[in-house]
């Protein structure tokens, strides 16, 4: 417990008690206590030396506030004052300037032996001066005012601590949001750099082995890796301007979602894959970010295929319901024991994809060849 309030000092003093930030409750006290010392001396009949040491309480609430004079030295002063200027039976209302004390303490002063020793002479001081006094002074009044007084700084306290937790968890938080942020389009990077570029190299591959024999098909070669190439591009430039804040190029294209998994299919097939695709039920209702990343599941799968599976026949299908989507990619006749490519973010990222969705993945052999399965919520959480 010693830890814990030691640290809901250090925090109390980092706020704006500090001299870095103005505290306009801190600047008023003061104020106050020239109000107060001024009732006082109004209101019950006094002496100059009286009005010359409660001026002096107040002023040393000045120096406090304005250039932070250490607590001890204020309460100190302030308690002498109060109980000074009493020594006679006049004066009571001087009792206010110990309630401005006690609420500087438990407000500012950092939480220890200290400042609960001084509260405790706060707290004795209205006995010491109904002791000296001997007519009626209230002290019992006294005393609960002081506790009162007490009691409103340490809720403005925890207040004002709350608070300060309050902004640095939404800190933390904003902060933990741009990370993941940054880790998907890192992966969006990632798969259209890694795919497009695959893709070219299999057609240009492909082009320069023909280019002698059969011109036609190296030229066929070429305009498809051309294509890929552009196709790649577009979804770069549409994902690099997920960076552009406040940027007006105009990259405000959407990106890629369910709706597209038939070009990407057509894509495929054209460089070479043989492949199928049948989808269920419609894909308006499914989210942005459900969409995007079962478009990135299918991508990375497709790859794969293309990579370890050339000569397979690969059946995509997606089947959306009132509750979730469920992707499956099966490349019937695959060889079951082909690498899956997870050292470089294959199954791996299309697993962490489906997890930031709070989706299920699955990925592996098949009674038929090789299976990735995938089944997402059709709403993303918010």
């Amino acid at each position: 417990m010693a830890d814990d309030d030691g640290a809901v000092g250090a925090l109390a003093d980092a706020n704006p008690a500090t001299p870095s930030t103005p505290d306009t409750v801190r600047a008023l006290i003061p104020l106050f206590a020239l109000i107060f010392a001024g009732l006082a001396l109004i209101a019950e009949p006094a002496g100059w030396w009286q009005a010359v040491v409660l001026l002096g309480a107040v002023g040393l609430f000045a120096v406090w506030s304005r250039w932070h004079l250490p607590i001890p030295i204020l309460a100190v002063g302030v308690l002498t004052a109060v109980i000074v200027v009493q020594l006679e039976p006049h004066l009571e209302p001087a009792t206010f300037l110990a309630c401005l004390l006690a609420i500087s303490v438990a407000r500012w002063s950092p939480v220890g032996v200290v400042s609960v020793g001084i509260l405790i002479a706060i707290l004795a001081s209205p006995i010491v001066i109904a002791t000296q006094r001997g007519d009626g002074y209230g002290w019992p009044i006294w005393i609960i005012a002081l506790l009162f007084t007490i009691a409103l700084a340490w809720a403005l306290r925890r207040q004002q601590d709350l608070a300060v937790e309050l902004d640095q968890a939404r800190d933390e938080l904003a902060q933990a949001t741009m990370r993941e942020e940054r880790r998907q389009i890192a992966r969006d990077v990632h798969d259209l750099v890694g795919h497009g570029l695959a893709a070219m190299l299999v057609q240009v591959t492909s082009a320069r082995h023909v280019l002698t024999r059969d011109p036609r098909a190296a030229d066929e070669a070429l305009e498809t890796a051309e294509d890929v190439g552009r196709q790649s591009m577009q979804e770069l430039r549409r994902t690099v301007a997920l960076l552009r804040q406040g940027d007006e190029s105009g990259l405000d294209a959407p990106l890629p979602g369910l709706a597209q998994l038939g070009s990407l299919v057509d894509a495929a097939r054209d460089r070479g894959l043989d492949i199928s695709y049948h989808a269920e039920g419609g894909v308006d209702a499914v989210d942005t970010a459900i969409g995007l990343t079962l478009h990135r599941i299918a991508q990375e799968a497709l790859a794969n295929a293309s990579r370890h599976a050339p000569k397979a026949h690969t059946v995509v299908t997606t089947t959306v319901t009132d509750d979730d989507v469920v992707l499956e990619v099966e490349s019937l006749g695959a060889p079951q024991g082909r690498s899956d490519g997870a050292k470089h973010f294959g199954l791996q990222g299309m697993r962490e994809r489906a997890d930031i969705v709070g989706g299920e993945f699955r990925a592996g052999p098949s009674p038929t060849g090789w299976t990735v399965w995938c089944r997402v919520p059709r709403r993303a959480s918010r």
